[in-house]
């Protein structure tokens, strides 16, 4: 018989690399985050999509393109061993919110508004803003080819950086145009870029005939000087193109969003055309890009739906936290922290507590440690490190009288909620009742 008090210690274990906990108090911030983006999404009448996180690999390469530094290299994709299926934990959502409205019909009655929140997963070097398993909010417009829907979701975007308080973001614009457009301007980067052959790295070698475009994203110093010099899209542009692009700054404008064209602005997935867009920041280093996006009126077809006309955007949760954590956006703190003084008074107070919270008052309670409350001194010292403005306080003369004491834990003082703890006392009758 074993003796489990010398049974060796199971091996303690850890979260994969680049996959993070998120625990409390920072949980919070994430929170706050989700519940700025679902009262916004509500005003601009988009409706909530929650895809699954493992599709089928097909759907990745087709959306994506196989030439893409996704699927080439930071896809987790794997074999289900029960049926041998090709699986892939999504690296982005926009291709599964397509396959979800070809799937279930949901353009059938027009055009959807939808957004999501949720992880993805790339297998890259972990570095800060960017991990393993990543959450994106995205906001897809299913089946609207206007530039003024290409408008709406630039300036949903915008909202949310302003409703978020995040300063010094540069919006950049361009237009892909249309397929034989860039057909035309690839044939030309393609002779360009031969032209200049030994100034190119192996990886813009590799891709040259493969995706040529992609090359103008490079940010290897020793090739700045050729694709600066590299023919622009913009002069292959027909039209209708330069049109669709007039149209969106022209709504952009008459909203005071400032923006700038950056012609070398292209996007990694191979499903854009005519308006993309990003939103960039200097705080975050290298990994500058919080939000971006575009149209892509082919990708339903290319995964197997009747055509239809797209447009959206996806903003990296990590890089919004990190920002407002730099530019010090404080999270909405706890209201209040109920204090006590016995056990017996937990019937009453949380009455009362209960009262309070249904009038939208935050409330963190004492919790007894194996029926004992620790002391006053520590009860404060653990209210104020909670992060309440106020601390309520249950004596036994508070019980008597029907009436809780009010203390400031910060400054300055919220009139509204001091008002409203002030009437506390209005409870009197709650607590002599539960008695």
């Amino acid at each position: 018989m074993t003796d489990s008090t010398t049974a060796p210690r199971a091996e303690k274990l850890s979260a994969i690399k680049g996959m993070n906990d998120i625990l409390p108090p920072d949980s919070a911030r994430w929170e706050a985050l989700e519940d700025s983006v679902r009262t916004l999404m509500r005003l601009y009448a988009y409706e909530n999509i929650r895809t699954p996180i493992v599709e089928h690999t097909a759907l990745f390469v087709r959306g994506l393109g196989e030439v893409t530094d996704i699927v080439e290299k930071e896809m987790y994709s794997f074999e289900d061993r029960l049926n041998g299926d090709r699986l892939t934990l999504r690296p982005e959502n926009t291709a599964g919110v397509v396959r979800a409205a070809i799937e279930h019909s949901l353009l059938y009655n027009g055009g959807k508004r939808l957004y999501y929140m949720g992880p993805m997963f790339r297998h890259e070097r972990p570095q800060r803003g960017r991990y393993r398993q990543f959450h994106q909010i995205g906001a897809e417009a299913l089946g609207f080819g206007g530039p003024e829907v290409d408008a709406e979701v630039i300036l949903m975007a915008h909202a949310l950086c302003q409703r978020l308080g995040i300063a010094d973001v540069e919006l950049q614009i361009n237009s892909l145009g249309q397929p034989q457009e860039r057909n035309a301007h690839r044939a030309a980067l393609i002779a360009h870029f031969e032209a200049h052959h030994d100034a190119l790295d192996a990886e813009a070698k590799r891709r040259l005939h493969l995706n040529p475009l992609r090359l103008l994203d490079s940010k290897n110093p020793a090739m700045q000087d050729v694709i600066g010099a590299a023919p622009k899209l913009m002069d292959f542009l027909g039209e209708a193109s330069k049109a669709h692009l007039a149209a969106v700054r022209s709504i952009l404008d008459a909203n005071g969003v400032a923006h700038t064209v950056n012609h070398r602005l292209v996007r990694g997935m191979d499903y854009y055309n005519l308006t993309v867009f990003e939103f960039v920041t200097t705080q975050l280093g290298a990994q500058g890009t919080i939000c971006a996006g575009g149209r892509y009126d082919y990708l339903m077809e290319q995964v197997g739906g009747k055509p239809a006309p797209a447009v959206g955007w996806a903003m990296g949760m990590e890089r919004v936290l990190d920002l407002i954590a730099q530019q010090s956006l404080a999270v909405a703190p706890l209201d209040v922290y109920a204090v006590l003084t016995d056990v017996g008074f937990f019937p009453r107070v949380q009455q009362c507590l209960e009262q309070l919270r249904l009038r939208g008052i935050s409330v963190q309670m004492q919790a007894a440690v194996d029926g004992v409350l620790p002391g006053m001194k520590a009860q404060f010292k653990r209210a104020d490190a909670s992060g309440a403005r106020y601390a309520l306080i249950f004596g036994a003369d508070e019980i008597a009288d029907g009436v809780v004491t009010v203390k400031d834990l910060r400054d300055p003082a919220v009139p509204q909620l001091r008002q409203a703890l002030d009437g506390v006392s209005l409870w009197a009758h709650s607590l002599q009742s539960a008695a």
